[in-house]
């Protein structure tokens, strides 16, 4: 019994306080620095998804923002037939209820929605818009519209001048066909009775497409009480005269309709020329990324159960691309965020890396504190405790200052992020330092036996290659799914992290062979510093965890800058295949015959170099292998005639190919052959796209109305100025300025100065390790004749191989980790077709490479001055550090 309890007393868990204080003050350098990494980390990892889940709810309300009218939700109905009089002459009804319809289609469309979509909605508008009229006092860039607004009490006008339309006659009225032109009176808006000088009473002059005269007056003029009320978003040209609106160098005005003057207009036109049309535009404000796919999904069914719009009843028809827009944005935002992913990973590789190493660091310094603590008599998991203790303190107190500041720039904390590197700080200190204590104190013997001896080193050697072949293996598994699956979490993600510890494991590999060679070269020369110094570097090439960790660092620093260089770059591009000039200006069909004058006005600005036109049809009828193929049709003028009418194509879907023979289908027309002769540029991210010549098509019989014009040139902005343009300078603005975008490139720039700077700090931790044997030689081979100098040489020459390996080998793997830029799809980020050419930030690499080819005079210069009072018996000293 008194033995039993003299073990039990041998074996008690106690912590040795001293131990722990005095290892923690000895080694405050690397742990100070261990520190930083976690808090860095912590900070990037812990905030960045929150912040991409905020830029995630910004992109899509922006796209929806962007959307505009084509994001809003419309529910339209036919009229009730007004085909019939009183006494059954032929003639038209006036029907005196029309605003009364409006307003219940407006209540039953409301009903119909379900609570997700209602709450994503504002509340609706109904609205009856005219088409659109023509002056006919000698302007003919001066075009009219008349529309009726409800937005249940609202939009509120004052009349300053006149009064309200009232309606033409009181009631019902029956309308012969045969008769003059009914009477529409409408309201103008003061700013447009001021720049027309009209005055309430006055007869506008307007006639429609087909010529034939409006009877339209004037009753008054109005001023609105709030012009920032959503009713006249359908309708802004109601309140100023839009310029552009319907073609370049047209100005539209418009006519406010009431509910008294409403049954008037519709007489006015042809039956169904007006429709009740009730608009529900989305809040931006209230739409997530959650939410986002729920919408979109409601919205298609609402779309897939109204009526459709070819149907000749007054069942309303439900129509909408939000869907569409909701569904390119969360496309955007899933590549984006596995976007990011990738980046955060690579940081939190090099992070677990850099840990790694100052924990070997650590176990080499203390390998001999702790062999001596084991030969008194302390117990494995008691020094396991303190060396965790230490470590989890110092690896706490860290990542909650990261977390603390993610915090406070998110509202939250990504622990899960967090986590890697919080375990690998906390467990790789102490993981080392049991098995430097357990390896000093073994009583396992090398065997006597050379078989035996050989037997280890093969099993080690197995062992080792067994790993790499592991990672490998994850590569090329991570690669592969990548390509399989795109931009997807989980193992795709993973894959460039993985492909650049794989690179970083075959540069471990070549390593040794290269300054193997380089040493045997050198020994047949007469320069002994050299000698040495490769003799050095051949030593420590083989150390595996420093070159993992440099090296993928390195390769992953390259991929971050590639990355955002290429991202700029493919925006600017994306820019110029979007608009594909510096400007382009689309011309509405009842403009298209003020095309060539404006081009003319344009190319006779300064700073313009060139203008060309074309007619560009939206979903043509091509035929192709006996298939509709609807596509851009492109009717570029410039060229010269020939009657096989060639064609450039594009397709996405590969059903248009060059040397093919095409069809394009027209109404009440014999067809057009085409001739497929060459692949087409992009235009505008169309997917399906044929460009002919103008002079060619009309040689075959088809003429052709420019409604398209490019302009290019450093003054393009200022001749365009008023024109309704579309600028290549404002849609590269606008995608850059995108959030996720913008939040990409800050990304992928934060991520490599972060693996730049976690780079170099492995490289001072890696050559401190080697430090004290490194100093002890180069001490010793003083005492025969070396100067300082000579060894500040050799120390150098032993440290070139990793900074050379790191600079040359980092850079050329990442260049090649660049062939998976294919399969991350920024070409969603960019608003281009095809995915973006790698650009390469030469500035940038060079900058890398220069960091690390000059971390080894600093390293070796402050190692010398650390080392300067070294005394000789402390070097001679057997086992001396």
């Amino acid at each position: 019994m008194t033995v039993l309890t003299g073990r039990l007393s041998v074996l008690r868990f106690s912590l040795h306080w001293p131990s722990v204080r005095g290892r923690a003050r000895a080694d405050t350098g690397p742990l100070i620095l261990s520190a930083l990494v976690v808090a860095l980390v912590s900070l990037l990892a812990g905030a960045v998804p929150g912040l991409m889940r905020d830029t995630a709810d910004a992109a899509v309300r922006d796209a929806v923002r962007q959307a505009g009218p084509s994001a809003d939700v419309t529910v339209q109905a036919r009229w009730e037939p007004d085909d019939f009089t009183s006494d059954g002459s032929p003639g038209r009804m006036r029907m005196s209820h029309l605003a009364a319809d409006l307003a219940d289609l407006r209540g039953r469309s409301l009903e119909q929605l379900s609570p997700d979509l209602r709450a994503a909605l504002r509340p609706p508008v109904a609205s009856v818009i005219t088409p659109t009229l023509r002056f006919t006092d000698g302007s003919v860039l001066r075009t009219f519209r008349m529309a009726y607004l409800d937005g249940g009490d609202s939009p509120k006008v004052e009349w300053i001048d006149g009064s309200a339309p009232p309606a033409t006659v009181d009631g019902e009225a029956d309308v012969p066909y045969n008769g003059p032109p009914w009477r529409v009176r409408v309201g103008l808006s003061e700013s447009a009775a001021a720049s027309s000088g009209v005055r309430p009473g006055a007869l506008l002059q307007v006639r429609d497409e087909r010529g034939a005269t409006k009877n339209v007056q004037v009753s008054g003029i109005f001023r609105p009480v709030d012009r920032n009320d959503p009713a006249w978003r359908l309708a802004p040209w109601l309140l100023d005269p839009a310029a552009d609106a319907d073609g370049a160098g047209t100005t539209r005005f418009g006519g406010l309709l009431t509910a008294e003057s409403l049954p008037d207009a519709r007489l006015a036109f042809k039956p169904d020329e007006l429709r009740r049309i009730v608009t529900f535009s989305p809040d931006p404000s209230v739409i997530t990324w959650e939410t986002a796919h729920g919408i979109a999904a409601t919205a298609i069914t609402l779309k897939a159960t109204s009526a459709t719009s070819s149907s000749l009843d007054t069942a309303p028809t439900w129509n909408t691309q939000l869907d569409a827009v909701l569904r390119d944005v969360t496309e955007q935002v899933s590549a984006a965020r596995v976007q990011a992913s990738v980046l955060l990973f690579a940081v939190i590789a090099g992070a677990v890396l850099i840990l790694a190493l100052a924990a070997s660091l650590l176990g080499r310094r203390r390998s001999a504190a702790l062999a001596l603590a084991r030969q008194r008599g302390a117990a494995l998991p008691v020094l396991g405790a303190e060396l965790l203790l230490e470590s989890g303190l110092v690896t706490l107190v860290a990542a909650a200052l990261g977390c603390a500041g993610a915090y406070l720039v998110t509202g939250g904390v990504a622990v899960w992020w967090v986590a890697p590197v919080v375990l690998a700080a906390a467990a790789a200190g102490p993981a080392y330092g049991i098995i430097a204590a357990a390896s000093a104190t073994r009583d396992r013997r090398v065997p006597a036996n050379r078989s035996a001896r050989r037997w280890l080193r093969h099993t080690a050697a197995l062992r080792r290659a067994a790993a790499e072949i592991a990672v490998l293996l994850a590569a090329t598994a991570a690669v592969v799914s990548l390509f399989q699956r795109g931009p997807a979490p989980g193992l795709p993600a993973l894959a460039p992290t993985l492909a650049a510890v794989a690179a970083s494991l075959l540069l471990l590999r070549l390593l040794p062979l290269v300054t193997g060679l380089v040493l045997h070269r050198l020994l047949r020369s007469r320069r002994p510093l050299a000698v040495f110094g490769a003799a050095q570097a051949a030593a420590s090439a083989g150390r595996a965890l420093p070159v993992l960790a440099l090296v993928t660092s390195a390769v992953l620093a390259v991929f971050a800058l590639t990355l955002g260089a290429t991202v700029q770059q493919g925006l600017i591009d994306g820019a110029r295949e979007t608009v594909g000039a510096d400007a382009r200006i689309d011309i509405t069909d009842e403009a298209s015959g003020t095309t060539a004058e404006v081009a003319a006005r344009i190319a006779a600005q300064p700073g313009v170099t060139s203008v060309s036109t074309a007619q560009v049809i939206d979903g043509a009828r091509i035929i192709a292998d006996e298939a509709l193929v609807p596509s851009r049709l492109i009717i570029r003028s410039g060229g010269v005639s020939d009657p096989s009418v060639p064609a450039l194509v594009r397709s996405s879907s590969g059903q248009l190919r060059p040397g093919m023979s095409l069809e394009l289908r027209r109404d009440d027309e014999p067809p057009v052959r085409l001739t497929a002769s060459g692949v087409a540029p992009v235009v505008s991210g169309a997917e399906e796209i044929v460009i002919v010549d103008a002079a060619a098509l009309a040689a075959a019989g088809v003429e052709s109305a420019p409604n398209t014009i490019w302009v290019n040139g450093p003054g393009t902005e200022s001749a365009v100025t008023g024109a309704g343009a579309l600028l290549r300078s404002e849609v590269l603005r606008d995608r850059r300025a995108a959030p996720l975008v913008n939040g990409l490139l800050w990304l992928s720039w934060a991520s490599a100065a972060l693996l730049v700077l976690l780079g170099l700090a492995g490289f001072a931790l890696a050559a401190a390790a080697g430090a004290p044997q490194r100093w002890q030689t180069l001490s010793r081979l003083r005492t025969l004749g070396l100067t300082p100098r000579d060894a500040r040489r050799v120390a150098t020459g032993e440290l070139v191989p990793w900074a050379l390996a790191t600079a040359v080998g980092g850079i050329m793997a990442g260049a090649a980790l660049t062939a998976l830029f294919s399969a991350l799809e920024l070409r969603l980020l960019t608003g281009q077709e095809a995915d973006p050419a790698v650009v390469w930030p030469w500035l940038g690499l060079a900058v890398v490479a220069a960091l690390f080819v000059a971390a080894v005079p600093v390293v070796v210069r402050f190692e010398a001055v650390a080392r300067r009072r070294r005394q000789l018996a402390e070097v001679l000293r057997v086992g001396g550090q």
